[in-house]
């Protein structure tokens, strides 16, 4: 079964230091684990209706948290950051600054 662009793009982080990247074309997703940057890319473009010119990703480690006696992992997940082109934009974090 083919994924779609929404099964790919899992949601928006929107922190301070990733809002900052705006003003330098930088846009920060939450992605599918075993996603590659070309279906990142893809999928971004298909959303959004933009130019992506270069795709960044971490894979970022669950952190540690207790309760009480017991101890375990959040879950681990992926991030990606996109840079677009030069004259292009979302326009669905503009609204959020």
């Amino acid at each position: 079964m083919k994924r779609t662009a929404h099964d790919i793009i899992l949601k928006p982080i929107i922190t301070e230091e990733s809002m900052m990247g705006t003003a330098f074309g930088k846009y920060t997703f939450k992605v599918a684990k075993d996603a590659n940057k070309a279906e990142i890319k893809a999928a971004v473009e298909e959303v959004f209706g933009v130019k992506v010119t270069k795709v960044n990703t971490l894979n970022c480690k669950g952190h540690l948290r207790r309760y009480g006696r017991y101890e375990g992992y959040t879950p681990s997940w992926k991030k990606a950051i996109v840079t677009l082109a030069e004259d292009q934009s979302i326009d669905f974090f503009d609204g959020l600054l």
